[in-house]
């Protein structure tokens, strides 16, 4: 399967769960960049406030796994085990065609599959949360995990943080619109720069 004719650039974005990644491509969606959301698939149950084909594409674990078989996939992650998460191929084509640059929330170790893929039309951020302590404290705030999953993904996001150096460019989000403001400056120029 080929890539689109267009090649746009590709903003990845990726931090620890509760780290404020969302927020942050959120804030970029707003802007006017040019950019669209690069929904991911998974295997996980959809939550209450989630949207299948917005938030992500929600897909039976066998699915999942034919799609990874059929090379459907950018990049994909066993992120917990029989938890799948990926970006499908489609996805970018589908953007590009639009003449679109593309954006994405996605794991840690996803974001760093897309730039290894795309070392040259990404821009890779990493959004550093101040604290482990803070991180679990924005977990708990949300109220939609379990004390297990919520354990889990301070496990995870110990691990996570220490890639931190592998990406083009890191935000502490520690002053919410300080973070947003930084990261809508480093996109713009990115965009804007010559391929």
């Amino acid at each position: 399967m080929t890539f689109a004719s267009h090649k746009g650039k590709l903003i990845i974005v990726s931090a620890p769960s509760g780290a404020g990644k969302t927020t942050v491509v959120h804030h970029l969606l707003r802007q006017n960049l040019n950019l669209e959301f690069s929904v991911s698939a998974c295997s996980r149950g959809k939550r209450i406030d989630e949207v299948d084909g917005k938030d992500y594409y929600f897909l039976p674990v066998e699915v999942f796994k034919n799609k990874i078989r059929n090379d459907e996939f950018v990049e994909w992650e066993e992120v917990y085990p029989g938890q799948f998460y990926g970006t499908l191929r489609s996805e970018i084509d589908r953007i590009w065609a639009k003449g679109s640059h593309v954006i994405f929330d996605v794991d840690v170790i996803g974001g760093l599959n897309l730039k290894r893929k795309f070392p040259d039309q990404s821009l890779a951020i990493f959004v550093m949360p101040p604290s482990i302590e803070e991180l679990e404290k924005r977990l708990t705030g949300r109220s939609s995990d379990s004390d297990e999953s919520i354990r889990k993904r301070i496990e995870k996001a110990r691990k996570e943080i220490s890639y931190f150096n592998q990406f083009d460019v890191v935000i502490v989000n520690d002053v919410l619109e300080t973070a947003l403001e930084k990261a809508e400056h480093i996109v713009r120029k990115f965009l804007t720069s010559p391929e």
